[in-house]
């Protein structure tokens, strides 16, 4: 059983003929007294202070262990939001890429009807040109053929161009 303050403080020693100073003696034990009381009381501080490092030990390692988590959670979300970012642009990608053919499909459609309209309207000027021409030839055949007619004999003169 260790040594306590009351151990010291009640401690008696024999008297003897040639023994220690009693007076010296008692001073001592009342110098040790002291100093044991002292380390007691500040053995019992640094229990305490253990004590409460214990308990903030406790809360920083479960606060290590609540951001080591925290940080686990947000690199996956961050991964999770990269993936989602990429599949979205990829999708918006690909959605350029059907519009962009929609596009130049229409486009395609639009300049080929544009050309069937302009080889139409040549075929229709081809052929309105033909007839002009079978017109005009037609009616320099009515005037030739009117200039054949037969002529009196004195009418030679209205046959001759003016000029």
């Amino acid at each position: 059983m260790p040594l306590t303050v009351l151990d010291i403080a009640n401690k008696e020693f024999k008297t003897s003929i040639r023994g220690y100073n009693q007076d010296e003696v008692d001073e001592f034990l009342d110098e040790v007294m002291r100093n044991y009381e002292a380390l007691i009381r500040e053995n019992d501080e640094l229990r305490q202070n253990t004590s409460g490092m214990g308990e903030k030990l406790e809360q920083y390692r479960a606060l290590e262990q609540t951001l080591q988590n925290t940080l686990v959670v947000a690199q996956s979300t961050a991964d999770e939001m990269k993936q989602a970012a990429r599949k979205e642009a990829e999708l918006v990608v690909r959605e350029a890429e059907a519009r962009a053919r929609e596009l130049i499909q229409k486009a395609e459609e639009h300049v080929e009807r544009q050309r069937q309209e302009m080889e139409r309207l040549k075929r229709e000027t081809d052929q309105f040109r033909a007839r002009i021409k079978s017109l005009l030839e037609s009616q320099l055949a009515i005037i030739s053929q009117e200039v054949k007619l037969p002529v009196a004999a004195g009418d030679t003169e209205a046959l001759k161009a003016p000029g």
